[in-house]
């Protein structure tokens, strides 16, 4: 069992529970040192003055909030720890609000609440049930850590669970924020219609152990390929194109006949991969020995003109991630270092059959 990072009273009205509150998620974040390159020395940093150059002792440190350029209003540690909020000992429901009414926005980090002790499950569960039942969250002040946040509290899967909250003013009005947002567009009920159709298609149930972090895979996997000497490349896509206003609706209709015969309206990962594999598994065959006829040596340089221009047109249609899978079993030094042109260059030189010497 995970440890609690506060406990208190959680109360609303005359009714109080003790509860203890739980870190809900984690980060699966893949963290790095800083190292001089060629070195394993680490790279620290410094707390340094900036116009001396030299480095300040943390206890000579304290903070400043700039007024004008240069110019400062310097406050004391001690200062701000006697007007901190400290650290709230209940979370006392000021009221409870519609969830529908609260847009997503405002919501910032979940913490689990449960019972502080098997003596108060009861009354745990009947908040439980009630807040589930009305579909409403309790909203609430609470102090931790020395900063005061507004928190919901709502039921969830049989127990609460603490919203962390956005205020008012940090919410950017969108409109000041986001340019060429639509003002008024005239849609026809067919677009709409057509779009609601799509939408209905591509339905799919919420499953989200189905949905991963693709690029901390991605990541974990470069270090594993770098630890075990092997060199990766890796080459993009190409970018999705805009729809064209005009083709708007024809995009719709062969959307949703797309997804009425249950193809992919991309290509998948999957078929990105296989395609891939194909490519790479394409080899030129290896010369067998013996001696050859003059007649034999022209038909031969003849095949080998049109399997060279042939192994050109499909190096050109290679990724630059398949074109430095072909270098790197070529052995071509420097590859990681070269272009997608370049790569196909090498791969073309290193293709070729080397004349023997007289």
């Amino acid at each position: 069992m995970a440890r609690p990072m506060w406990t208190g009273v959680l109360t609303f009205g005359l009714v109080s529970v003790p509860v203890a509150l739980y870190t809900a998620t984690q980060s699966h974040d893949v963290h790095f040192h800083q190292l001089q390159r060629g070195t394993s020395d680490r790279v620290r940093n410094k707390r340094v003055n900036e116009r001396t150059g030299k480095e300040v002792d943390y206890a000579d440190i304290v903070k400043g909030y700039e007024v004008t350029e240069g110019e400062y209003v310097v406050v004391e540690p001690d200062e701000l720890e006697q007007i901190s909020p400290g650290r709230s000992r209940t979370i006392d429901i000021a009221g409870f609000v519609d969830l529908a009414d609260v847009d997503p926005i405002f919501f910032d980090k979940t913490y689990y609440l449960g019972p502080r002790g098997r003596e108060y499950q009861r009354v745990y569960a009947l908040l439980v049930e009630a807040l589930e039942h009305a579909g409403k969250a309790g909203l609430a002040m609470f102090a931790m850590r020395g900063k005061e946040y507004l928190t919901a509290v709502r039921s969830e899967g049989g127990l609460l669970e603490l919203h962390t909250m956005h205020f008012a003013d940090e919410v950017r009005d969108p409109r000041s924020e986001v340019g060429d947002l639509p003002e008024k567009v005239k849609l026809s009920p067919q677009e709409v219609k057509t779009a609601e159709q799509l939408i209905g298609m591509l339905a799919i149930e919420w499953k989200p152990d189905e949905w991963h972090d693709t690029y901390e895979e991605q990541v974990k996997q470069l270090v594993q390929d770098k630890l075990a000497g092997r060199e990766i490349a890796v080459s993009a896509g190409p970018a999705p194109e805009a729809t064209n206003v005009i083709d708007l609706m024809d995009a719709l209709r062969r959307s949703l006949e797309t997804a009425r015969k249950g193809e992919p309206t991309q290509e998948s990962g999957k078929a990105r991969a296989d395609r891939a594999q194909t490519a790479r598994a394409s080899r030129s065959p290896k010369p067998t020995g013996g001696k050859k006829s003059t007649a034999t040596k022209a038909a031969a340089a003849k095949t080998s003109k049109r399997a060279s221009a042939t192994g050109k047109q499909q190096l050109s249609q290679l990724t630059k991630a398949e074109l430095y899978q072909r270098a790197a079993d070529l052995d071509i030094p420097h590859r990681s270092t070269m272009s997608r042109d370049e790569l196909q260059q090498a791969v073309e030189h290193a293709g070729r059959p080397r004349r023997k010497a007289s």
